[in-house]
């Protein structure tokens, strides 16, 4: 439950590390950004560490603010043993240019004067970006306090942005180039999230000494199959007497979900076989619109659904799609829907390249097929719905991975270390 934040409550023993967290997405939207940041800043808070989120009112992807927090420009409470600070943006359901701009204009300009007038005191800023405005805020914010500034670089921004043709204009490629850089030379430390993206970083003249890594990953305390969870979809939706092929996630460019519907269509004679859509994005309603076009009945999209009630969901999954665009940039990601489904023993079909491949592929987790080839991904769906209990030792062996390697409490305690070795240097 959260509750509005008394101030005794920012009381705090001296050996804790008082940590000012900025990023943009935050629960109550639904995404992988806003799990980590929550789940990573309660550990912190579990751990005795003083813990406060700047972050915008919700809105994220739809564009639309909810009434409770229309007409205010901030509301503070405190979620989980973390003050979380919120703020109102330029949200808006159009999705261009322009209307992206303002909405990251306005968080950073809110978020740096949150950031400097807030009261009390801290010894670090961390911030988690795209979008790289974020790292601006937080920045601004540090040098106004005179404290370390870590850089978090969950993706490379403004290059994927080039990449997915949502930044065309020069002067804006080159003004974004020019705040990276300098976010990067201005930050204490550097945290990327996949090994690509810290090769890349070190390219760009980031001494690699500079940089740390810390991987996306899951709750696999929360996300566990769960047979009786699994029962109860499948009986709300009528998928009893289906294999379930899952995508679960943002409907946006990175992903290129038409190949998803594509593949669906290769399928469509396949009356046991169940495409399932979950979540929102600037996409659905082209993917909704391809469908209809088609006239698929193997498709079913359902809204974006809470967080705690994914681990029901993909327990329902015979398998779990993650598919990434075939581009350059993308080479290095490591999505978190892979750890997640992993983590409910779901088997993978990983329709993408570079490290999330060989991950899939050394874990034994799944199948690759080549992104953005429908037939690839048909013929991946085939086997595993023929082949059942190889598909579940594909999904036990993806368990034991993500236990041992990406759970969030390990990845929390790195990040726990991280910023009590930036306070030893300062």
């Amino acid at each position: 439950m959260s509750k509005k934040i008394p101030h005794s409550a920012f009381r705090i023993p001296h050996s804790a590390v008082r940590i000012l967290y900025f990023t943009q997405y935050y629960p109550p939207e639904v995404g992988a950004t806003q799990t980590r940041a929550q789940e990573m800043c309660s550990f912190l808070a579990e751990r005795g560490h003083r813990v406060t989120v700047i972050t915008e009112v919700p809105n994220h992807p739809s564009g639309v603010i909810p009434a409770h927090y229309k007409g205010r420009l901030s509301e503070r409470k405190l979620e989980n043993g973390v003050g979380v600070l919120r703020l109102w943006v330029w949200a808006s359901p159009e999705k261009n240019f322009k209307s992206r701009m303002r909405f990251y204009l306005s968080y950073m300009g809110m978020a740096a004067l949150a950031g400097i007038l807030l009261r009390g005191k801290y010894d670090v800023i961390y911030a988690t970006s795209p979008p790289l405005f974020v790292g601006a805020a937080g920045l601004v914010s540090a040098l106004a306090r005179r404290i370390p500034f870590v850089f978090e670089v969950r993706d490379l921004w403004p290059e994927s942005a080039v990449a997915l043709g949502e930044l065309n204009n020069r002067r804006a490629i080159a003004a974004a180039e020019k705040l990276e850089t300098l976010l990067y030379r201005r930050a204490s430390r550097v945290v990327a999230v996949t090994d690509g993206i810290r090769a890349r970083l070190v390219e760009r003249g980031v001494p690699a000494s500079k940089t740390a890594l810390i991987t996306n990953g899951a709750n696999t305390e929360r996300f566990r199959y769960d047979e009786a969870q699994a029962r109860a979809v499948c009986g709300k939706l009528g998928l009893n007497d289906k294999f379930v092929a899952m995508y679960a996630g943002i409907h946006g460019l990175a992903q290129g979900l038409e190949t998803l519907v594509e593949t669906a269509n290769i399928l469509r004679e396949r009356e046991d076989i169940e495409f399932l859509f979950v979540g929102e994005g600037p996409k659905k309603s082209e993917l909704l619109g391809i469908k209809e076009r088609l006239r698929l009945k193997n498709i079913r999209f359902l809204p974006e659904v809470p967080s705690e009630e994914m681990p029901g969901y993909l327990s329902a999954a015979d398998c779990a799609i993650v598919p990434l665009r075939n581009q350059t940039v993308f080479r290095g990601a490591l999505p978190s829907k892979l750890f997640e489904a992993w983590a409910c023993s779901r088997p993978v079909v990983l329709s993408a390249a570079g490290e999330a491949a060989e991950l899939v592929e050394r874990a034994e987790g799944g199948l690759v097929v080549t992104p953005e080839d429908p037939t690839a991904l048909a013929n991946a769906i085939r086997h595993l719905a023929s082949h059942k209990t190889e598909a579940q030792e594909m999904g036990r062996r993806g368990r034991e991975w993500a236990v041992t390697h990406y759970s969030r409490e390990k990845q929390a305690c790195k990040l726990e270390e991280l910023l009590a070795g930036v306070m030893r240097k300062t």
